[in-house]
């Protein structure tokens, strides 16, 4: 660890959960007073606001090569979390100046999903809807959600399906579908299913 880091930031070495998912990183150092800018990985950031400790892991190497500050998983507490000007900033227990924050860039952030507050009537969080299977109201399947994309005003379902060749070779093809309620039928996430009125051809 960083000298300067020895007596402020309480890395606890710890294991992932089962159900942890990766959930941001560590953009920089913001201001310098030890609070960091998070990327979030998701438009609706509130996992993050209600958790009391986020599990960080190393960068990935092609961000940040020759990151040593810690090896494996750690936990660490943090004292707040928030939306500043439209970013989402956080403070570290213990971490009080701007070199700490910036010897964290890059670092990867996880959360348990057993420890996300609970989503509003009608609301879903974009990790639970990855990976339905999508169908229309006659039952036709359109492929499989591989992502979704903000647009501003709404999000985008991005749906995988295999496009099958003249000679026999299958390719993957995407629809995009707006995730509103005009297009969007159903959401079943125990079924893992999304029913939608919507058409191959379209």
């Amino acid at each position: 660890m960083l000298p300067d880091l020895q007596s402020s930031l309480s890395l606890i070495p710890s294991s992932l959960p089962d159900d942890a998912l990766e959930v941001g990183r560590i953009l920089d150092a913001w201001g310098v007073k030890g609070w960091v800018k998070i990327l979030p990985h998701s438009t609706d950031p509130e996992a993050l606001f209600s958790a009391k400790s986020w599990f960080l892991q190393a960068p990935d190497a092609k961000f940040r090569p020759g990151f040593n500050l810690f090896s494996g998983t750690v936990c660490l507490a943090v004292d707040e979390a928030k939306i500043h000007s439209g970013s989402v900033v956080a403070k570290f227990a213990g971490l009080d100046h701007r070199n700490g924050a910036e010897a964290l860039r890059g670092v990867r952030i996880f959360l348990s999903r057993g420890s996300f507050p609970a989503a509003a009537t009608d609301e879903y969080y974009w990790v639970d809807l990855i990976g339905l299977n999508v169908v229309n109201r006659e039952g036709l399947a359109l492929g499989c959600v591989r992502d979704l994309m903000a647009t501003g005003p709404h999000s985008v379902l991005c749906v995988e399906y295999l496009v099958t060749q003249e000679d026999g070779a299958s390719t993957k093809g995407e629809r995009m579908i707006p995730f509103v309620s005009a297009y969007v039928d159903a959401v079943d996430i125990a079924g893992k299913r999304i029913t939608v009125d919507w058409q191959p051809d379209y």
